[in-house]
């Protein structure tokens, strides 16, 4: 099982990510909580996976995290915990 990569992203994935950041109004704490679950470096599935916090839900594709979603919308793949 792959632990997330947090460096060396390819640049279009980055500022995907930072765009969905802004656009889905997470706030510097929640990205303070997401930040704290990642030092933990999680196991996660290789396939496509989810991980819940209380505004938003990250999701990623084996050790990448491919986008940010609000907690109102649809995740897809294994959630992580």
């Amino acid at each position: 099982m792959p632990r997330i990569k947090r460096s060396g992203l390819p640049r279009a994935l980055f500022d995907h990510i930072l765009l969905r950041i802004q656009q889905r109004g997470i706030t510097p704490e929640d990205l303070g909580r997401m930040a704290a679950w990642m030092d933990g470096q999680p196991v996660v599935p290789v396939g496509a996976w989810f991980k819940r916090f209380e505004t938003f839900i990250l999701c990623g594709e084996g050790e990448l995290v491919k986008t940010v979603l609000t907690s109102k919308q649809s995740a897809i793949g294994e959630e992580v915990k």
